[in-house]
């Protein structure tokens, strides 16, 4: 009998130090997202006065899709580090804005390898939950269970950038550089919401400071500052079992 309450006690306060290091089980994820992306350079767009924010550079005719491929590591329970490859395709024209009467237009095409810093200031509860572990609890009040499943997090890191420009006939004879490599500064907000154990999707906002003034293969003596451009794009994340070396196990 005394076995009994002893062994008892022990789970009672062991229980919830253990529950609270369940993350540690499924450090890794698989990241897979899709979505758009806009691009702020000096072919197109209106003069800073008639544009507050940028808000009137933001358009169907300028939007073009991306897409990327990560690897997520936690390593701490709220900050998690991740390598990225993005492809992402960017369009410019003077169709619309200050600039009509010169008629530049250009389509880019870039490479981006990232490597990302993540701070979760929001946290899912279900991660260290060991009956969702098992299976997914099945809960009335549908609003509860929504905040107690999703992330949110601040993303920042450094990458670069591999592009290419496809110029229309206008501005080709320029002959201005049409090419190359530069480093990029990723920042942005991401959103994450917990489907399953293993199973996550989410929403996430990434901009991009290039340090270079020809993603749109144009530079103008009246620009100040380098190019930027944003993706905004859907995410579906897959946990990945840790094995007890440490490493992501796949079985």
């Amino acid at each position: 009998m005394k076995r009994l309450i002893i062994i008892s006690m022990v789970v009672f306060f062991c229980a919830p130090f253990s529950s609270a290091q369940l993350w540690k089980m499924k450090r890794y994820e698989a990241v897979g997202s899709l979505g758009t992306s806009q691009f702020y350079g000096d072919v197109g767009g209106y003069s800073n006065g008639e544009n507050a924010l940028g808000l009137k550079d933001i358009t169907f005719k300028q939007t073009r899709f991306n897409v990327s491929g990560s690897f997520r590591y936690f390593i701490i329970d709220d900050v998690a580090a991740r390598l990225s490859l993005s492809y992402v395709m960017l369009h410019a024209t003077d169709e619309r804005g200050n600039n009509q009467d010169r008629g530049y237009e250009a389509t880019t095409s870039l490479f981006e390898p990232a490597l990302i810093g993540e701070y979760y200031f929001i946290r899912n509860r279900e991660r260290n939950s060991f009956l969702f572990q098992v299976r997914r609890a099945v809960s009335r009040n549908k609003i509860k269970d929504f905040f107690r499943s999703i992330d949110v997090y601040a993303l920042a890191g450094v990458g670069g950038a591999a592009y290419k420009v496809n110029p229309n006939e206008a501005l080709e004879a320029r002959n201005m550089q049409t090419g190359g490599f530069t480093a990029v500064i990723p920042f942005g907000l991401g959103a994450k919401l917990t489907l399953d154990p293993n199973i996550l999707v989410g929403i996430e906002l990434n901009s991009r400071y290039a340090f270079t003034d020809y993603l749109d293969g144009y530079t103008s003596d009246y620009s100040t500052r380098n190019d930027v451009y944003h993706t905004f794009s859907v995410t579906f994340n897959y946990r990945i079992r840790t094995a007890r070396s440490g490493w992501p196990s796949f079985r």
